[in-house]
């Protein structure tokens, strides 16, 4: 199944997504919601209000996950390119629910955090069943499913300190979505590749399985660390071909798209604006996210 986040003139409606720009409404405000019920896969399953949409439209697939936790340099490749040693444990950090929009939104950055915006395209696990201290071997079994989210970075802010978070977590940057495919229809280890286009020109192509920790490791060692809840997200980390790291580097600059393609997964696409979102957006504004 796949399973969005709609915007509707009422607030936010989950849906089951039955093919391009049709679905069916669920009673649910969100696919967060969905997953913290009871049965979810069954109340996921049933008839209700068809739905046509615009993708637009969409929401970041879970609005407000309790934790979204990202793992950086956990591709070789991009460990290298950072000037990185190989990491022996996952390297966390934390993104806030407010950093995330649609998958289909416009980004707004302020002038003064303008100097270097960088893509970072990732598989995203979101969880489906509380986990806490699971094996690496049953891990994947409390995975809801997967999607994709651009970890976008400020990377001047990031490496001003040692602690990324600054720099990770700007309001309504991180396209996250289009829908979450459930782990009954995709998983791990099909060596999906992964690609960021910026206007078109490619910058990363990977493979989502070429990881140093795989998902079902992620899985397992954060939920040594603390419980995993239904809709709580990992961002598995991305692969080589960041801005930053190419010769010369290459920022996000005004007016700019982002596209991040997952096979399997679908994509989100993103274009980047400088200065304030405009006044007195209406409904069919998607510059703001949810």
């Amino acid at each position: 199944m796949r399973l969005a986040t709609l915007r509707t003139q009422y607030g936010t409606t989950a849906i089951r997504v039955d093919g391009p720009g049709v679905g069916v409404g669920l009673d649910f405000e969100d696919v967060g919601e969905l997953l913290r019920s009871e049965d979810w896969q069954k109340s996921a399953q049933l008839s209700g209000e068809p739905i046509v949409f615009r993708n637009e439209d969409l929401a970041p697939v879970i609005p407000s996950p309790g934790k979204i936790i990202c793992v950086g340099v956990n591709y070789a490749k991009h460990a290298r390119e950072m000037g990185r040693e190989l990491p022996t444990q996952p390297t966390l950090f934390i993104k806030f629910p407010e950093a995330l929009t649609g998958p289909f939104d416009n980004i707004y950055i302020p002038e003064w955090g303008t100097k270097q915006l960088d893509y970072e395209g990732e598989l995203a696990v979101v969880v489906g069943t509380r986990a806490h201290n699971v094996p690496v071997e049953e891990a994947l079994n409390y995975a809801a499913g997967y999607a994709i989210m651009n970890d976008y970075t400020l990377r001047d802010y990031q490496r001003r300190t040692t602690q990324f978070h600054a720099g990770k977590s700007f309001y309504r940057t991180a396209g996250f979505g289009p829908w979450l495919t459930t782990a009954d229809e995709w998983a791990p280890g099909g060596h999906a590749a992964v690609k960021t286009t910026v206007d078109g020109d490619i910058r990363q192509d990977d493979d989502t399985d070429d990881l140093i920790f795989s998902v079902a490791e992620l899985l397992a060692f954060c939920s040594k660390l603390y419980p995993l809840n239904p809709g709580d997200v990992i961002a598995t980390g991305t692969p080589e071909g960041v801005g930053f790291a190419r010769d010369p580097q290459a920022f996000i600059q005004d007016g700019q798209n982002v596209r991040i393609a997952i096979d399997g997964l679908g994509e989100i696409s993103n274009t980047t604006h400088f200065g304030e979102p405009p006044v007195g957006c209406g409904a069919e504004c998607t510059c703001q996210g949810s």
